[in-house]
């Protein structure tokens, strides 16, 4: 089942300000991760045998599983916001504390050992945990009940206190935030609330290493339509306002958002559009468990509202669909290791290109011979068993882990 809302706000309000998100400014970001030695801008994949069978322009990929070794994108966000909440308590700017300063006995002497905390469903708290160990400092993981081993025992590898608690992921979050007045430590959550703002929005910045890649590989080919798979919407909310920014409103993209029918939170909200966010509550038990999450980033839904086109709900099959055209490509295309969460936009241009059922999703969308579509996929395969699974062996030992 897949469900679309074109989003036309019925009391438009102002559209935000785009500046932290610019070119300029998230170069300054890519900066700082380029000073890390494990720093490599990912691939962009043309699927050029892919768009001539599903009849459009181009399929172009973006292939998070090889960031940083550590099979996904979320460590851009958590590594940016360490170093500027650093950078703030030595008070300077992020420009002037590359890795190598970071690491320093002078850094660590003047702030001393510092505790990071945060919930995850798995790729933001194995970037937190990274960044905290390779920093020299202390990281707590609170992850929720339905987490598999592996991603669990990926963030302890990194030397997290690391552990799966019996909650759904909003209440790890709550968990979380609630140290840092009983314990002192520090929370790098990547969603927001009122009086929680300004690491989240680091957190966004530090996504845009991304666009700033992608802006050079695309070598001047505009695409035409992008789509951005959500959980809180924190990557989905900074890659929209960072196209809106690049191409301004005459030539923005289609940006299209997806998530899981069972954590549908932003969907939720633009189908009400009754200037209030809507949460999902319960157990959220997709296969897309990075998307699992019930509560919108307030942050990330004030630049989704003012420039996004389409929410799509769907539900878990779409993502195993991605994950097998991506990790089985037709003949000519190279692979592309994706998992559950970094196949799911995938999973749908591929249905909404070949389904008579979904033809009106597609003409709303307004997908055609002339399109040039634009994934990410935000993950590599953080759970082999499942991956198996769905996809089988193929492929399997070209994975970057």
């Amino acid at each position: 089942m897949v469900k679309a809302v074109k989003y036309s706000p019925k009391s438009p309000s102002p559209l935000c300000d785009t500046k932290l998100f610019s070119l300029g400014a998230a170069g300054k970001v890519n900066a700082f991760h380029r000073s890390f030695a494990e720093y490599r801008a990912t691939p962009l994949v043309d699927l050029k045998n892919m768009a001539a069978n599903l009849g459009v322009k181009r399929i172009l990929v973006k292939d998070e599983s090889w960031r940083f070794g550590l099979n996904a994108f979320k460590v851009l966000g958590g590594s940016y916001a360490i170093g500027r909440y650093i950078a703030s308590r030595l008070g300077e700017d992020i420009s002037s504390l590359p890795a190598t300063r970071l690491v320093s006995e002078e850094v660590k002497g003047k702030i001393g050992e510092i505790t990071f905390v945060t919930a995850t469903d798995g790729n933001h708290g194995r970037g937190v945990a990274w960044t905290a160990a390779r920093l020299g400092q202390r990281s707590v993981v609170y992850m929720p009940k339905g987490t598999s081993q592996e991603r669990l025992d990926n963030i302890r590898s990194l030397g997290s206190d690391a552990s799966i608690l019996d909650l759904n992921y909003d209440d790890c979050v709550r968990r979380a935030a609630g140290q840092v007045s009983s314990q002192g430590w520090v929370l790098v959550q990547d969603t927001s609330w009122v009086g929680y703002e300004e690491v989240p929005l680091w957190i966004m910045q530090g996504y845009t290493t991304m666009g700033v890649e992608l802006m050079s590989q695309l070598e001047g080919q505009r695409p035409t339509h992008i789509f951005l798979q959500a959980g809180v919407g924190a990557m989905a909310g900074a890659m929209t306002a960072f196209f809106a920014d690049v191409y301004g409103s005459a030539r923005k993209p289609v940006i299209t958002i997806v998530e899981p029918d069972k954590a549908d939170c932003l969907y939720k909200t633009a189908q009400a559009d009754d200037g209030r966010l809507h949460f999902v509550d319960g157990p959220m038990d997709s296969i897309m468990a990075g998307l699992c999450c019930g509560e919108p980033c307030s942050i990330a839904w004030e630049f989704l509202r003012s420039y996004a086109d389409f929410f799509v709900s769907m539900d878990d099959s779409f993502a195993e669909q991605g994950m097998r055209v991506l990790g089985k490509p037709l003949p000519g295309d190279p692979a592309v290791i994706s998992g559950e969460s970094g196949a799911s936009t995938m999973g749908l241009v591929s249905a909404l290109l070949s389904r008579p059922d979904l033809k009106d999703i597609r003409e709303s969308i307004g997908l055609d011979g002339d399109s040039v579509i634009l994934c990410i996929s935000t993950e590599g395969a953080t759970d082999k068993a499942m991956y198996k699974k769905i996809v089988g062996d193929a492929n399997f030992k070209e994975i970057n882990f």
